[in-house]
């Protein structure tokens, strides 16, 4: 049995790295920073996960499931965006 450090013969696959890349999840990071004259003007955080759905929930992150365009849910949101204009451009024109 050789060491956990020792490098496995044989090419790895896409598929199998994309597979342990999704089980363990990898985040990347990075800032930019633009300055001019000592004096920042614009400071962008970039911040990647990429895990697979199951890994992501286990570390909390679960953002599709309430996000009206992902959901399906917003088409029922564009119905009651309509319904309620449709209300308020009636009340308008009663008391405009």
């Amino acid at each position: 049995m050789g060491s956990p450090y020792e490098r496995q013969s044989g090419p790895q696959s896409l598929a199998d790295v994309l597979e342990r890349v999704l089980d363990k999840g990898i985040v990347i990071a990075g800032d930019i920073q633009v300055n001019l004259l000592d004096i920042e003007l614009l400071t962008i955080k970039i911040r990647l996960l990429v895990a697979s759905v199951d890994k992501a929930e286990e570390m909390g992150i679960n953002w599709w499931k309430s996000d009206p365009m992902l959901s399906g849910d917003h088409e029922k949101l564009e119905k009651e965006n309509k319904e309620l204009r449709e209300r308020l451009d009636a009340l308008e024109a009663r008391h405009g």
